[in-house]
């Protein structure tokens, strides 16, 4: 427990400028160089210039240490995938204290669900090649935070798409060109509707010699439905819980025949 309190924010309140859906590239800021895809297209564009926001709200800005950096992540309560919830920071210091059990070095690593981008940073930082996804609504945030935390860093730079659970897998994801070691996730078992899409993600995703690493806060009767579902498509273990934030931590692996 006292690990994981460890990795509690400090937390403060900040004015700059916003919303998730008017960020803009400034010149002044050129040192930024990721990759970063808006369309359905596997095409991707480099930007080489830093996002900064240009209406003016409030935003939360909290700060993390994982793997000896310091990690800034813009927050608003505008969306839930704008903010950083109990599995992401379960997921990030387990990824740090196990490095041995999952090395993510050279690793090709897909995050669903992405959010504030904080377990992609992490993943970053761990040596992986990181395609970081979520809803087109999410992503300019997600964008700029992993921009902000990784353009510095002698580190492969990583890639950030739009995907919505369920739809588009086969013609923005085909098989015969992305296959990943890792799929990493995050309370992304939170409104019921998605479910089945997101197990059909699941599914399309993990393929022999595939580890997904799911964390995820259990709140209510169908969080537990999903995961014995996922129980009677995949291998599950829980590699560890978190009594103070009700996180499970799973490890999901494709049954051998």
């Amino acid at each position: 427990m006292a690990a994981f309190l460890a990795h509690m924010p400090t937390y403060y309140f900040c004015k700059i400028c916003l919303p998730l859906t008017s960020f803009i590239p400034t010149p002044a800021c050129n040192n930024t160089d990721f990759i970063f895809s808006l369309t359905d297209s596997p095409v991707t564009l480099k930007i080489l210039q830093s996002w900064t926001p240009r209406v003016s709200h409030y935003f939360d800005k909290e700060h993390y240490t994982y793997v000896g950096h310091q990690i800034v992540i813009q927050e608003s309560i505008e969306h839930f995938g704008a903010v950083v919830w109990p599995g992401a920071l379960a997921l990030s210091q387990y990824l740090e204290s196990n490095q041995e059990q999952f090395n993510l070095k050279d690793k090709k690593v897909l995050e669903i669900g992405a959010g504030t981008g904080l377990v992609s940073i992490v993943a970053c930082i761990l040596g992986a090649y990181v395609t970081a996804t979520d809803l087109p609504e999410v992503l300019e945030n997600l964008s700029y935070n992993i921009s902000k935390n990784t353009q510095n860093m002698n580190i492969h730079k990583p890639e950030v798409r739009k995907l919505v659970w369920g739809e588009g897998l086969n013609e923005d994801f085909p098989l015969s060109t992305y296959h990943y070691d890792f799929i990493l996730a995050s309370d992304v078992v939170y409104h019921h509707a998605a479910l089945e899409p997101l197990l059909a993600t699941m599914v399309y995703f993990c393929k022999p010699g595939t580890v997904l690493l799911w964390a995820n806060k259990f709140r209510f009767t169908a969080d537990y439905e999903f995961l014995e579902k996922l129980g009677n498509i995949f291998n599950t273990m829980i590699l560890a819980e978190f009594p103070e934030s009700d996180v499970k931590l799973l490890k999901v692996t494709v049954r051998e025949n």
